[in-house]
């Protein structure tokens, strides 16, 4: 599929994705009659302000918020959206009261030692806003009349992940569940669910061979795509077991491991 970045692209009827380079992050835009979708609100409050300057720039219909999952770069631009219903997953919220100010607090530490004093200040000075539409196992929701389906399948990526599925276009927002052009990030992760996380994206009623995921991050790609990287996520998850076990060893699951040294001992120390 083509990119994304620093454009919109419609991958499906009324339904676009935008690509940003800070975190290679894509967000959404479902397009309704009188109404509309936004997936994601970006990492900080100038980066929320942005993004809904973009959309403003698409529609002026009132606009509904969902939200992936609780980390930063997902979720810290929702103040810029306000005031309008915001939906997650209970436990994203839960998330952010409990751990938002620490993740501020971490990732504007991060920014300032690479050098990057702006966005450090910027998400040092942002306000966290909660979502206000929770659910648990899954909803529903209606933007400018279309049906938009919210599922959580366990955890996976996050514990709180969202998958977010616009039957009437064959789309698939998948948050950090699915990651293209780096290794799916175990650092907040359940390595032995996210398997079963993804065979429930991949069973959503409606959806096709031809079905449209939108990654957390990077390109929109297919099913096939999905069902590979699942497969690698298996991998991963048996060699969590077989450490965990005693079976193998650290150094010989890395070597037996689909990604790199790093992804693989942080996932390792996820369950071990």
């Amino acid at each position: 599929m083509p990119s994304v970045e620093g454009h919109w692209i419609e991958v499906a009827d009324r339904v676009l994705v935008r690509r940003h380079s800070e975190l290679d992050l894509s967000v959404g835009l479902v397009l309704g009659d009188g109404g509309c979708l936004v997936v994601d609100t970006r990492g900080d409050a100038r980066q929320g302000a942005e993004l809904a300057a973009e959309v403003r720039r698409i529609t002026p219909d009132p606009w509904t918020v969902v939200i992936t999952h609780s980390h930063f770069d997902h979720s810290f631009g929702t103040g810029a959206f306000l005031d309008c219903p915001v939906w997650a997953h209970e436990a994203c919220r839960g998330d952010l009261v409990a751990n938002g100010c620490a993740a501020r607090d971490t990732w504007a530490r991060w920014y300032r030692d690479q050098g990057r004093d702006d966005i450090a200040d910027d998400i040092a000075g942002t306000e966290i806003a909660l979502p206000d539409r929770l659910v648990s196992s899954g909803g529903e929701l209606v933007a400018g009349g279309r049906r938009v389906v919210l599922a959580h399948f366990g955890p996976g990526h996050s514990g709180n992940d969202l998958v977010v599925h616009v039957p009437d276009a064959d789309v698939v927002f998948a948050g950090d569940l699915v990651e293209n052009g780096a290794p799916p990030d175990y650092e907040d992760a359940a390595p032995l669910a996210w398997p079963a996380a993804l065979d429930g994206l991949l069973g959503l009623p409606g959806t096709t061979a031809a079905t449209t995921v939108v990654p957390g991050h990077g390109d929109p790609v297919g099913r096939g795509f999905v069902v590979a990287q699942r497969a690698e996520i298996a991998a991963v998850a048996d060699l969590c077991r077989r450490v965990a076990s005693g079976e193998l060893d650290r150094e010989h699951a890395v070597r037996l491991s689909p990604y790199p040294r790093e992804t693989t001992l942080t996932a390792l120390d996820r369950v071990s």
